[in-house]
């Protein structure tokens, strides 16, 4: 994974509430054991129409819109536990989703795979909708170290909650592999000062 310290982006708004883990990745694109790709299927029943054309509606598909942070409405990843919805958000090139509230197991897929979820009060998620509807470019400055979001130019900024060992792992750039072999020495002198 890719360290993740500090992060400038402008965001997509999505005020969506209930998205669950279908309509982020609709079940029958799950067939592929591999990460790479499923970005190409992302809200793939709202990005387009029944004929494949491009649905023009849909935030995704409106250049007024770009960034790596994704604005989603309450409740974000319910459903399912499957974890092809953080390889679709990351895979699009997402690295941060701000909602008021997510999915327990959506949460653990997505700081497993990168992806950092960030909870809000349901007030400043609002403001934060309304700042980038009314001004594309907005930028929105996450500082996981400090664990603050701020949105440029404005007043709203919040503190969020992290797992300690996750806010380590993604600063990091760690697995839970990854992890493990960066202790892998303590390991070692642990195992050799145990007698059998």
């Amino acid at each position: 994974m890719e360290k993740f310290v500090t992060l400038t982006s402008k965001a997509i708004p999505l005020p969506i509430e209930n998205i669950d883990t279908d309509q982020i990745i609709p079940a029958r694109f799950l067939k592929a054991t591999s990460k790479a790709g499923f970005g190409e299927n992302l809200f793939r029943d709202w990005r387009f129409k029944k004929d494949g054309t491009p649905n023009e509606d849909f935030v995704l598909n409106d250049d007024t819109y770009e960034g790596k942070i994704l604005v989603a409405g309450d409740n974000f990843g319910c459903g399912s536990s499957r974890e092809h919805a953080a390889w679709a958000l990351t895979d699009y090139g997402f690295k941060v989703i701000v909602s008021s509230y997510f999915a327990d197991i959506f949460r653990g897929n997505a700081l497993n795979n990168g992806l950092l979820p960030i909870q809000v009060s349901p007030e400043v998620l609002k403001a934060m909708l309304s700042a980038v509807k009314e001004n594309p470019n907005t930028a929105i400055l996450v500082n996981l170290e400090e664990q603050t979001i701020t949105v440029s130019g404005t007043d709203i900024k919040e503190s969020f909650e992290i797992d300690a060992y996750k806010k380590m792992c993604m600063m990091n750039g760690y697995d839970d592999i990854d992890f493990l072999v960066s202790n892998k020495d303590k390991i070692e002198a642990y195992e050799a000062s145990r007698t059998f």
